[in-house]
C-alpha cells in the first residue's frame, strides 16, 4: 500500500505537537528505577507527579517507516537523582535513534548489553545519535526548566524496557555540590553475573 506524505506542526513555544494527545508518565511508572527507594516512596506519598509527556507520531511498525515525536521531561529529583525517562533498548536491537534537543539542559545515558557506556550532554541545538545496540535514557539536570527534545527512530524498532527495569543503567546522574555528576549504579551487574 502506498503511503502518502503528510505534515505535522511541532509548536516549540508550547512544547507540543498540534493535534496529538501526549502519553503521560508519572513517578509511579518508574517504580524501582530510582536508587533511593525511601526517597521514591516519600515522593510518591506526596502525590504522583508527572515526570514527562510524550507526543508520538506513530507509523506502521514496518521496515522503512519512521516514528517520531516530542518529549517534555520536567525538572525535579528523587533523593539526589534527577528526573529521567524510563529508558530502553530497542526490541530490534540493531536499530538506532536520533534526538534533537530543543530546550533545557539534560544528559543522555547510554549503554550496550555488554556494559559499554557513554553520557552525552543535551542542550538546545545538540543532536545525540544513539547507535544500534545502545539503550538510552534522558535525564533533566535543570533546577527549573523542562528538557524538551524531538526524536526519530525506525518504526519497526519497538521498545524493550525489561532489561532496564531489572537493574537500571550502569551509570546514574545525581546532584553533587549543586551540579550533576555521573556515578556508578551499585545495583548494576556485568553480563556474566546476571
Amino acid at each position: 500500500m502506498l503511503q502518502l506524505p503528510f505534515t505535522f506542526t511541532l509548536r516549540q513555544a508550547d512544547a507540543c505537537i498540534e493535534g496529538y494527545t501526549p502519553i503521560v508518565r508519572r513517578l509511579s511508572s518508574l517504580q524501582g528505577q530510582f536508587l533511593d527507594q525511601a526517597a521514591f516512596a516519600a515522593a510518591l506519598a506526596q502525590g504522583d507527579p508527572v515526570l514527562y509527556q510524550v507526543y508520538a507520531v506513530d507509523r506502521p511498525d514496518v521496515v522503512g517507516e519512521l516514528s517520531s515525536g516530542l518529549t517534555i521531561l520536567h525538572p525535579g529529583r528523587v533523593g539526589d537523582e534527577y528526573y529521567m525517562t524510563k529508558g530502553h533498548f530497542h526490541a530490534v536491537l540493531e536499530t538506532g535513534e536520533v534526538y534533537y534537543c530543543l530546550g533545557g539542559h539534560g544528559m543522555m545515558v547510554m549503554e550496550t548489553p555488554e556494559g559499554d557506556w557513554r553520557v552525552a550532554k543535551m542542550t538546545p541545538g545538540v543532536v545525540v545519535y544513539v547507535p544500534p545496540r545502545w539503550a538510552h535514557r534522558s535525564v533533566n539536570v535543570s533546577k527549573d526548566e523542562d528538557l524538551v527534545f524531538f526524536w526519530v527512530y525506525p518504526a519497526h524498532a519497538g521498545h524493550n524496557y525489561g532489561a532496564i527495569e531489572r537493574q537500571g543503567f550502569r551509570k546514574l546522574i545525581v546532584a553533587r555540590d549543586g551540579a550533576p555528576a555521573v556515578i556508578d549504579n551499585p545495583r548494576w551487574l556485568p553480563p556474566e553475573m546476571r
